[in-house]
């Protein structure tokens, strides 16, 4: 007699939270927060925490003691991160498709999966799209190469003070074929073909200048972004499961998801939802300056978007900070960090 094995909600989606998280590319790069500690809080938004920033002070050495030395108070901003509603895919699965198609739920679990994860990666990119980049670097400048380009992205996150760990530029398919074209990059040429592919599927194409290259079909061909893993929140949550269905919740490595199914006797169908609620965020810094006269540092007046710059391959023109113009936060971001646009 055939052994009857009963396979547990919450191991059928704690499956499908590791299918889910392998699967993605472009959410993967941000910074991954739960909503489990903030369940309860005040209109659908979380706070997370963001590191704050303290100025360098001196104090003359063998001076008469006159004047006394200032204090700075430390304190750590927090983000807010508003859940936009929640990501789902519902399917209705009939005895005859139960027991003779897909004999089970995991196919129609790991097809469920790929749906969320393909709403991730797409709302995830609208995230990007939607920033404000401060700086933009074009791809076909007059006496620039796409060598060039790299290095001069590097030099801009360097002058954006942006840690050397965890960046990545991730590219859309125009910017991927003239990358691993451009003898001078050697980003295919130097590994056989099929590593070469493998690394392709991988959604990697290889590390230059301090950068992980990352491709994603989602993003637009000819853009490309030069940023820090911190640049962008992604924030999931796995809805409750009712008493009166069958399901489980689970997360895995900051992605969390639910299923649940119930049976709907008038149909003779079972039905299975797979859903998590999400929310994306962008981060900004106050910036730390150093007074050319006094020679002591100060933190910006103003927040500043510098974790994440953006590339266009058809541009012709660097679009940087106006160090002459209106915009205030744009002479404070040149004049801190002397990335901006030459005076004329």
């Amino acid at each position: 007699m055939a052994e009857h094995i009963v396979v547990k909600p919450e191991k059928i989606a704690a499956t499908a939270a590791v299918a889910l998280e392998q699967a993605l590319v472009v959410p993967a790069l941000f910074q991954r927060e739960g909503i489990d500690q903030f369940k309860g809080a005040k209109n659908d938004t979380i706070n997370v925490k963001v590191e704050g920033v303290l100025p360098f002070r001196s104090y003359g050495f063998r001076n008469a003691r006159s004047a006394p030395i200032t204090f700075d108070e430390y304190s750590e901003k927090t983000v807010a991160v508003t859940f936009g509603g929640d990501i789902y895919s519902a399917v209705k699965l009939t005895d005859e498709q139960r027991d003779f198609d897909l004999q089970g739920w995991a196919k129609l679990m790991a097809k469920q999966t790929e749906a969320i994860g393909r709403g991730l990666e797409r709302q995830a990119v609208d995230a990007l799209e939607d920033e404000d980049y401060a700086v933009t670097l074009g791809g076909k400048l007059s006496g620039r190469d796409l060598r060039a380009t790299l290095i001069r992205a590097r030099d801009v996150l360097n002058k954006f003070r942006v840690p050397l760990e965890g960046r990545v530029l991730l590219v859309g398919s125009g910017w991927e074929l003239a990358l691993l074209t451009d003898d001078k990059l050697n980003l295919a040429g130097n590994v056989g073909e099929q590593e070469a592919v493998s690394a392709l599927r991988e959604a990697s194409i290889g590390r230059r200048f301090g950068f992980d290259i990352i491709v994603s079909q989602e993003v637009a061909s000819d853009a490309a972004y030069a940023m820090h893993r911190s640049a962008f929140i992604f924030a999931t949550g796995a809805p409750s499961v009712p008493s009166s269905v069958t399901g489980g919740s689970a997360a895995h490595n900051g992605v969390a998801l639910r299923w649940i199914q119930d049976y709907d006797a008038n149909y003779l169908t079972d039905r299975s939802v797979v859903n998590t609620y999400k929310g994306f965020r962008s981060v900004k810094d106050e910036l730390l300056g150093v007074d050319s006269g006094t020679n002591q540092a100060f933190v910006s007046v103003h927040e500043h978007f510098v974790r994440a710059i953006k590339l266009d391959l058809a541009a012709t023109a660097d679009k940087l900070p106006d160090s002459d113009g209106p915009d205030a936060a744009q002479q404070e971001l040149a004049a801190i960090t002397g990335v901006g646009a030459p005076v004329a």
